[in-house]
């Protein structure tokens, strides 16, 4: 199932407009040509319309919000939203501020979103209207674990249920549902934490698998997200002594430019809920 998913990005090679933070927006440009997509970067708004209008998919990240770009998001989601492009939304710290909230929240009202992809603080806040997360990481007790895992897919379900879209909750297990069916991811490692962007990278690897099989959403966001973990732990087996976060990333990016659809149908740890 994967490996036909993923064969498809490296054959269809998707185009994707990412509107994301400027932190990690080079990591998510060389994941995403890791991957076999390609990507572009535009957040002017004269700009961004146009640039949306030529693009297979979008995606938008919140995490270093300015008052510039957030009638860009909403000018280019509505754009994508007319062109029948799948659109991600990514909301970093959403429930960090009022600012984070109040457009995240905004968005959701406005733009037809096909995935939503964030930890499980930024998922409740968004479900709930309201929230608080600690930086841009899930509160300790909002962690899903084995002991929580049904209530979580529970609580995903609901949601991905109630406003139509596919909602991806990223943590030490995954959970993708599209409020029928939800897949638990258990790829990865504990170090990708401590590395700034790997959800930006996902969001942005989301996009591409997307946009590459838009007849099999939920598929893909589980293969995104499986293609991811691995990655990681295909990475951590490259680590010395020498090694830290940054060497880690780098190797998370290669890992992805290496690895193969049969690779990853292998790999990929998920169960069906």
């Amino acid at each position: 199932m994967f490996k036909a998913i993923f064969e498809n990005v490296r054959q269809k090679s998707p185009l994707i407009h990412n509107i994301t933070n400027y932190v990690t927006v080079n990591d998510c440009a060389n994941m995403l040509l890791a991957c076999g997509g390609s990507p572009i970067m535009a957040d002017e708004l004269e700009d961004a319309v146009e640039i949306t209008a030529i693009c297979g998919g979008l995606n938008i990240n919140i995490g270093t919000l300015n008052r510039r770009t957030i009638p860009t998001m909403f000018a280019a989601g509505k754009r994508a939203n007319e062109l029948s492009h799948p659109v991600i939304l990514d909301p970093v710290g959403a429930g960090a501020s009022a600012l984070r909230t109040d457009t995240a929240l905004e968005l959701l009202k406005k733009v037809k979103f096909a995935v939503i992809r964030g930890n499980i603080s930024e998922i409740k806040t968004l479900a709930l209207g309201s929230g608080t997360t600690k930086g841009v990481d899930a509160d300790v007790a909002d962690r899903v674990m084995e002991e929580n895992l049904d209530g979580a897919v529970a609580f995903a379900k609901g949601f991905a249920r109630r406003i139509g879209t596919i909602i991806a909750i990223t943590g030490a297990i995954d959970i993708v549902t599209d409020g029928e069916r939800a897949f638990c991811i258990r790829n990865g490692r504990p170090e990708m934490s401590a590395i700034t962007g790997t959800g930006c990278q996902l969001s942005a690897l989301t996009a591409a698998f997307i946009t590459a099989n838009p007849d099999r959403l939920l598929e893909a966001v589980a293969a995104a997200v499986c293609a991811m973990g691995l990655c990681g732990e295909i990475a951590w087996k490259r680590m010395t002594g020498l090694d830290g976060n940054s060497s880690y990333r780098n190797y998370i990016i290669d890992a992805m430019y290496r690895l193969t659809p049969a690779a990853l149908e292998e790999g990929a740890k998920y169960e069906m809920r």
